[in-house]
């Protein structure tokens, strides 16, 4: 079996019910930085406290061209007294929140692929944050389903989704599975600052599906071939969460700043678009694609300016829009779900032949490019 013989055969989204438009994330903020300047006035006043400054919607537009955000819980993120999602703790014996989400995905993606559970034997939750580290994300997915094989979850941050795509379609290459479902639900909000003027609109929460298998056992009319799959990954602290279970093994640094996601923004848009640009370069030089032949670049939505520049690297030109589909004006950032969001959703055009990049970048840093042909 060839590797350009496993394709992508269906997606799945699962988008939350709830949805906090940019004028009302501000509105809860600004509140907040009202409260916080005036319990500290004389602390501020004094010099031993810096004041904290509003938020506007303009200045998340103009530095994310993020509009609003799915949520699974709203009232909470907007209460000025508490800023976090409320998201009740539940019994060992219910769906945990994260299974609730990638249910609904998963099943979405089966269906298109035409699958049943008794078709796949593997399952892999692929995801910037889990709930719990044990029993596995997925083999609680797994059982939910009525899936017989194995299941494990992996976290390589933002670009868990492509790192996914990557293991499954190793997995089928060696024949250890025959057909892979591959999950990301993203609860983002979970460990976001909604209290920093320069992070509190970045994330919000969705789940993503992907069906991958071998081309002669794919049933759907809408399968795209793998051509190929690259992955890389450099070091940086630049963007970082220190949340972990050692945590309560020092309990002077419990609820400090750096349990949350934390960025240098300015580094990680000059270190990251062109690393990823340079990787997208490569990776087509080697296969002979060129650049300009390319309908679709499915690329991580973090930052509108990040995917504008990075596209006009790889095709040496202004990408238009349906060239680089973008969906963080709705969805905000997603983590890993982000660039199968924009697959998901853009698409249908495409006619057998045509080729595109599905690329994910963030934390780690991480890149993954995969190289897909409608079949």
């Amino acid at each position: 079996m060839q590797m350009s013989d496993i394709v992508i055969s269906g997606t799945g989204l699962y988008t939350p019910p709830e949805s906090i438009s940019n004028a009302e994330l501000v509105k809860a903020f600004n509140e907040y930085v009202d409260r916080f300047n005036s319990d500290n006035a004389a602390a501020i006043e004094a010099g031993e406290l810096a004041a904290l400054n509003h938020s506007s919607e303009e200045f998340i537009v103009k530095a994310s061209g993020i509009k609003s955000r799915y949520v699974v819980n709203k009232s909470g993120i907007l209460n000025p007294e508490r800023m976090l999602p409320e998201i009740p703790e539940r019994n060992n014996d219910q769906p945990s929140v994260q299974c609730e989400m990638a249910l609904a995905a998963a099943r979405e993606a089966m269906a298109q692929a035409g699958k049943s559970a008794r078709d796949i034997d593997a399952v892999i939750v692929a995801a910037s944050n889990m709930q719990r580290p044990y029993p596995a994300m997925a083999i609680e997915l797994q059982s939910a389903l009525g899936i017989k094989g194995y299941g494990f979850d992996m976290n390589v941050a933002c670009s868990s989704a492509t790192f996914g795509l990557q293991q499954a379609r190793d997995a089928i290459a060696n024949g250890s599975a025959r057909c892979v479902l591959m999950v990301n639900p993203e609860i983002c909000s979970g460990h976001l600052n909604f209290r920093d003027r320069d992070s509190h609109f970045i994330f919000g929460d969705v789940c993503t599906a992907v069906i991958i298998e071998r081309r002669e056992n794919a049933s759907s009319d809408d399968c795209y071939r793998i051509i190929d799959s690259k992955l890389q990954t450099i070091y940086s602290n630049n963007i970082r969460n220190n949340f972990g279970f050692l945590n309560r093994c020092d309990e002077s640094a419990v609820g400090s700043r750096d349990k949350l996601f934390v960025q240098e923004g300015r580094k990680v848009f000059k270190e990251v678009c062109p690393a990823v640009a340079r990787q997208i370069t490569e990776q087509l030089e080697t296969l002979a694609i060129e650049p300009n032949s390319l309908k679709r670049l499915w690329l991580h939505q973090a930052n509108l300016s990040m995917n504008q520049l990075i596209a006009k690297k790889v095709l040496g030109r202004e990408a238009q829009p349906s060239e680089a589909p973008t969906i963080l004006d709705e969805y905000a950032n997603t983590s890993s779900a982000g660039s199968v969001i924009a697959f998901h959703k853009h698409r249908a055009d495409l006619q057998s032949g045509d080729r595109g990049v599905l690329c994910s970048f963030g934390a780690g840093y991480s890149i993954g490019s995969v190289v897909l042909e409608k079949c």
